[in-house]
C-alpha cells in the first residue's frame, strides 16, 4: 500500500516535541542510556554464585506479617 506524498510529509505532535526536545538538549540521550544501564543492564552472574545464592535462600512463611506465636 503507497501512500501519497501528503501523508510522507506529515508528523505528529509527539515526533515534533521529542524533536524539538532533542535539539534543545542533545545530551537527553545519553543520559537516558546511562540510566537504563545503571537500573537495567546488569553484569552476568556466574553459576557458583548463582548456586550459592539459591542455597542460602530462607524459606518464606506464608502470610508474612502474621506472628508465629
Amino acid at each position: 500500500m503507497k501512500f501519497s506524498k501528503q501523508f510522507s510529509l506529515y508528523e505528529s505532535e509527539a515526533t515534533s516535541f521529542l524533536k524539538s526536545l532533542k535539539t534543545a538538549n542533545p545530551k537527553l540521550e545519553q543520559s537516558q542510556r546511562d540510566g537504563r544501564a545503571l537500573l537495567w543492564d546488569k553484569a552476568p552472574v556466574d553459576l557458583e554464585t548463582q548456586k550459592n545464592n539459591l542455597e542460602s535462600r530462607v524459606p518464606q512463611q506464608a502470610y508474612v506479617y502474621q506472628n508465629k506465636g
